[in-house]
């Protein structure tokens, strides 16, 4: 299961609106990078893959593939707007350690 906060929601569906191509849903993925090893990424997708996992979350469709899934199983996605901050934050209970800013972690 993969949870969103309200403000996440909110600016998913902005970003949805906005898309000038048509949204199957958004795509969670994990890729090497950033301070802590592996970085999460997030885009909207036109078209589902055959392999993945789909979960809806409040009206919002979830992609994720099968190898990224594990890392990410019971993550919750927020919004963050501040001064010093805007965009997504990820809290994930199977991170072993997480950037300060959190968007990249280690497994």
């Amino acid at each position: 299961m993969i949870n969103l906060t309200p403000a996440a929601i909110d600016a998913v569906r902005r970003f949805i609106r906005g898309s000038a191509t048509p949204v199957a849903g958004l795509r969670l993925t994990v890729a090497g990078g950033g301070c802590s090893g592996l970085q999460y990424g997030m885009k909207l997708e036109a078209e589902k893959a055959e392999d993945d996992w789909e979960m809806e979350v409040d009206g919002l469709k979830l992609l994720v593939d099968a190898l990224t899934f594990p890392m990410v199983d019971n993550v919750t996605i927020d919004f963050v707007d501040s001064l010093t901050h805007t965009g997504f934050r990820f809290d994930n209970p199977n991170a072993s350690a997480q950037c300060s800013c959190g968007s990249s972690f280690s497994v």
